[in-house]
C-alpha cells in the first residue's frame, strides 16, 4: 500500500533515492522494483534487517531490473549517515510527527538531497488526525515511546519544507478508506484489535488493498478529498536551500 505517487516525485531508474523511516520497506520496496539505487533509513534494526531480506528476495526472483541497488542503514532522521548532496529523490513517509526538531530534520533532508532533487513528506491528514487525538490520548503517547508530537495541515508542511530550502510543487491525499478504521479503534480502545467491529473492518482494508474492487477504489477516492488518513506534500530543493535549512534549524 503506497502513500507516494512516484511519477509525481519525479523518480526515474538510475535515480538514487532515500527512503527515511522506511519500517519494514514498503516504499522502498517499489523504488527499487522501478530500478533506483535505494537506501533504507530507520532507527528500528530488525525492521531493517527484513527490508534487506526483502530486497535479497526480491533481486533473486528477478523482480528488478539492471542496474537497480539496494540497501538499509540504521540512523536517525536528525544524524543521517549519509553524504551531502547524494540523493536524487527522498521519500519520508510519517516520519515528521514522530520528531521533536522537525525543522532539523527537514534541514538534515535538505543536506543529503542534491540541488533540483526532489522530496515526497507525508504525515497524517489533519482532520483524521484531529478526531483520532480527541477520541483517544493512547493513540499518540506517550511521546517517548514514539507517540505522534504534533498534528500537521498542508500549509504548516509548506511552510516548514519552504523554510529548510524546499520549492513545494504539489500535494496528494490517500488512504481515506483507512480514516475511519482509525476513529473506530480509537473509539473502542486504540489498543484493541480483536474488537469485533475493529476487526470486521480490518477485513474490509485486507480485502481492499487484496482486490481493489471499484466500490472501495471509489469510497477511498472521496473520503480521501474530505478526510485523508495521510497528506503528501511533494517538492524541490533549491540550489544553496541546504544553508537556509541549516541557519533555520
Amino acid at each position: 500500500m503506497l502513500t507516494v505517487d512516484y511519477e509525481r516525485l519525479r523518480l526515474e531508474a538510475g535515480d538514487r533515492l532515500l527512503d527515511l523511516g522506511a519500517g519494514f520497506g514498503r516504499h522502498a520496496f517499489e523504488g527499487f522494483r522501478r530500478g533506483a539505487s535505494v537506501v533504507a533509513v530507520d532507527l528500528a534494526r530488525d525492521e531493517l534487517i527484513t527490508c534487506t531480506n526483502t530486497f535479497a528476495a526480491m533481486a533473486l526472483a528477478g523482480e528488478v531490473p539492471d542496474g537497480a541497488a539496494a540497501g538499509a542503514l540504521q540512523g536517525s532522521a536528525l544524524q543521517l549517515p549519509c553524504a551531502d548532496a547524494c540523493f536524487d529523490r527522498v521519500i519520508a513517509s510519517e516520519v515528521l510527527e514522530h520528531v521533536a526538531d522537525d525543522g532539523a530534520a527537514l534541514a538534515e533532508l535538505a543536506r543529503v538531497l542534491r540541488p533540483g532533487g526532489t522530496i515526497a513528506v507525508t504525515v497524517p491528514g489533519w482532520l483524521a488526525e484531529t478526531v483520532c487525538w480527541k477520541l483517544s490520548e493512547d493513540y499518540h503517547a506517550p511521546a517517548a515511546a514514539g507517540g505522534h508530537l504534533r498534528v500537521y495541515t498542508a500549509d504548516v508542511v509548506r511552510t516548514r519544507l519552504k523554510v529548510a530550502g524546499f520549492e513545494p510543487y504539489g500535494t496528494g491525499r490517500a488512504h481515506g478508506l483507512h480514516t475511519p478504521y482509525w476513529w473506530l479503534r480509537c473509539a473502542v480502545g486504540v489498543g484493541d484489535e480483536r474488537h469485533r467491529a475493529v476487526a470486521a473492518y480490518h477485513r474490509l482494508l485486507v480485502w481492499d488493498i487484496v482486490r481493489r474492487p471499484l466500490v472501495t477504489r471509489l469510497a477511498d477516492r472521496a473520503l480521501s478529498a474530505v478526510a485523508a488518513k495521510s497528506l503528501v506534500v511533494y517538492a524541490r530543493r533549491v540550489a544553496g536551500g541546504e544553508e537556509a535549512g541549516r541557519v533555520a534549524a
